[in-house]
């Protein structure tokens, strides 16, 4: 039982540092959950990142929480999901609370602006590195390229839900994978 009261905490606090030190959403969190429940805390391992990714990107609700409620869950149970989510979106209320009192009264100071102009810069690094973190772990081959350049072109250019893309994408993998295990269990007999 006290074992599992620290891990509520610990993930409390895991999730409660990851929440405040992020912006930019939870694509721009990924590296920090892969350093601090991955490489610190030894959680989950390294090779579950991207299917954790996966199914959190593919559920509904933000990412972050997702993922948060996911090893939550994994590590403590409910209690440990409860923990993680409330350490994730506690910094981020509080500061958006604060913020959004200050910016009606500061919003046009020059200062400011630039301020929100560099966060915007460290957000575009950090979801990019993201990206080169999740294209890294992600399988290398034809299809795969062929469904990420179609995801994009349907996506970037012809307007098409990302809903939809990500539903057909998983169609696409799903039946690949099968086509592929028929073919090998054919070839065996």
């Amino acid at each position: 039982m006290k074992s599992r009261l620290k891990d509520i905490f610990i993930l409390f606090f895991t999730f409660l540092k990851i929440g405040a030190f992020t912006f930019g959403g939870g694509y721009a969190m990924i590296p920090l959950i892969e350093r601090e429940i991955i490489d610190n805390r030894k959680y989950i391992e390294k090779k579950e990142v991207l299917d954790i990714i996966a199914v959190s990107a593919s559920m509904p609700g933000a990412i972050a929480i997702n993922i948060a409620t996911f090893i939550g869950y994994r590590v403590a149970g409910y209690a440990g999901s409860i923990a993680s989510i409330l350490g994730c979106v506690l910094p981020s209320f509080c500061i958006i609370y604060a913020i959004s009192s200050l910016l009606r009264q500061f919003g046009e100071l020059e200062v400011v602006r630039f301020a929100f102009a560099g966060v915007r810069v460290a957000v575009v690094v950090l979801i990019s590195k993201a990206l080169l973190s999740l294209w890294k772990k992600s399988p290398k081959g034809t299809l795969p390229y062929i469904i990420m350049g179609a995801a994009f072109i349907c996506v970037a250019f012809l307007g098409v839900s990302a809903i939809y893309t990500i539903i057909a994408g998983a169609g696409v993998g799903l039946a690949a994978s099968l086509i592929a295990a028929r073919g090998k269990a054919g070839g065996a007999r």
